[in-house]
């Protein structure tokens, strides 16, 4: 329950922060606060925003950024065991999964792209692992946002790196965490209703 009431901080903690974001984008450095259109939760992050400024959101994001990784990490050890996956399968979610977590401070550092491709592979192959295991327990309707999510990471790194459609990266981005907290809210709820022995809608 601790998890999912810190995906609910977390989206908070977004919405607050770009409030505070001074302004510029990379099409406008000149814009004023924060476009869900143009900027990226990246630059919330950042020490300076990108019309010069110092950015006065970076404390609030950087809590929300730590809110989000505790609660996922919490997602990705207790997840597998309740859902009573076999121990190989729940030990490499686990593994992947906290490891993908556990990287994201180096962000600050300023190793940004290095970061995001190493907690990607492995919150894609923890994301590959729960979802066989979803298939198996017929969790229909968390199996195919699960697939979803994967497909939109895809589509997320296509444009990253090759730059095609490179303008609206920055709307795919947040349409991809949306459906990424809504999964894992899904889920936990799924985990948290058996705990009170109930179903959930397959």
């Amino acid at each position: 329950m601790f998890s999912l009431c810190g995906l609910v901080l977390f989206i908070l903690l977004y919405l607050t922060a770009t409030l505070f974001y001074p302004g510029g984008s990379y099409p406008d450095r000149s814009a004023k606060g924060f476009s869900w259109k143009h900027n990226y939760w990246c630059e919330l992050l950042a020490a300076q925003a990108q019309n010069g400024e110092i950015n006065n959101a970076r404390p609030v994001a950087i809590t929300a950024m730590f809110v989000l990784a505790i609660s996922l990490v919490i997602f990705w050890n207790f997840v597998p065991s309740s859902l009573e996956f076999k121990p190989a399968r729940k030990r490499i979610i686990q593994y992947a999964g906290i490891l993908s977590m556990a990287i994201l401070p180096v962000l600050f550092t300023g190793a940004h792209d290095a970061v995001l491709n190493i907690a990607g592979i492995c919150g894609v192959i923890a994301i590959t692992v729960l979802l066989t295991g979803l298939y198996k327990l017929r969790l229909n309707l968390v199996f195919i946002i699960g697939i979803f999510c994967l497909a939109l990471v895809g589509v997320n790194n296509y444009i990253y790196y090759t730059t095609h459609h490179y303008y609206y990266l920055p709307v795919i981005q947040k349409i991809t965490f949306l459906v990424f907290l809504l999964w894992f809210f899904l889920i936990g709820m799924r985990v948290y209703k058996k705990s009170k022995g109930r179903e959930l809608i397959r």
